[in-house]
């Protein structure tokens, strides 16, 4: 039974996305999204610039002059939201935490999804696969994935991209609109991704908070890594461990972006500290005029 402080957040989170959806997002995940592949819809009698490659050789024989084929584009998709569910994802220093930002974004993507008459599924993870929830249609079954996405309670506390990918290409066979929300604090998944994308059109979307970046002066501290516990001690006073922890972030969303940019995975990089909506816009803009130009 889901008690009612649980189905108002739920409902705060619905009323919220779905305004964000039908304001900032209207016709861009539609233009952006236009399906995976071409059907077939009827043969017509050739006309001067058509492609030879599409001439229906059985019914020209038959008929005695040249027909092609048509085919529209399919315009149903499944879209399947990889929402890590780690310990590192509880991490916020300004207005929220990184899985609450998350849970959002996969708000946003589901009823954005829902609206064309897409289908939607979802897969939490950690070190392993903690959910997962069939793409289907329909408000209820979208319903059900914000709730896990608020709600969820996973056994891990890892990280493990690899594993999860390669448990989604055994569980959906058909080509699919994949986002990924992480930080990413994983290492060699690159072979994964790059066989995963090759199957679907995958969009990784980075989370990262302000102090992960830069290190706050506040003096002798002692951290603790969530997802290993580790603990370890660290002088932020000192401003050459300030300048190391920096390069170290820098160098590990450059090498990031890299392998992205590397295996034509797009990226939305999504910051803590600035409305994630900006993030999304940019993104169905950039993949808008793109699309355009083929």
């Amino acid at each position: 039974m889901i008690s009612k402080e649980i189905l108002k957040k739920i409902r705060r989170i619905q009323i919220i996305t779905s305004r964000m959806v039908t304001d900032v997002f209207c016709g861009q995940y539609q233009s952006v999204f236009k399906g995976q592949g071409m059907e077939f819809d009827e043969v017509r009698q050739y006309q001067p610039g058509d492609e030879i490659r599409s001439i229906d050789w059985n019914v020209t024989a038959r008929m005695g002059h040249p027909f092609v084929k048509k085919f529209v584009e399919e315009r149903e998709l499944t879209v399947m939201v990889l929402l890590d569910m780690s310990k590192s994802s509880c991490f916020g220093t300004v207005n929220k935490t990184k899985n609450e930002i998350a849970a959002e974004i996969c708000s946003v993507i589901a009823l954005s999804a829902i609206k064309n008459n897409d289908k939607v599924g979802f897969l939490a993870f950690t070190d392993r696969v903690e959910k997962f929830i069939p793409p289907r249609k329909g408000l209820p079954h979208v319903l059900r994935v914000i709730r896990e996405a608020l709600y969820f309670k996973p056994q891990g506390r890892g990280t493990n991209i690899s594993g999860t990918l390669e448990y989604l290409n055994k569980v959906i066979n058909r080509s699919t609109v994949v986002f990924i929300i992480s930080d990413f604090y994983d290492k060699d998944f690159k072979k994964s991704l790059s066989i995963a994308n090759k199957r679907h059109d995958c969009i990784a979307i980075t989370l990262t908070d302000p102090k992960e970046i830069n290190l706050p002066n506040i003096g002798l501290v002692q951290f603790m890594d969530p997802e290993t516990q580790r603990s370890f001690l660290v002088d932020t006073s000192d401003p050459g461990v300030r300048k190391e922890f920096r390069g170290n972030s820098k160098k590990k969303i450059d090498e990031r972006e890299k392998m992205f940019r590397s295996l034509n995975v797009d990226s939305i990089d999504v910051r803590t500290d600035i409305p994630y909506h900006k993030s999304l816009f940019k993104f169905f803009k950039m993949r808008e005029k793109r699309a355009a130009k083929k």
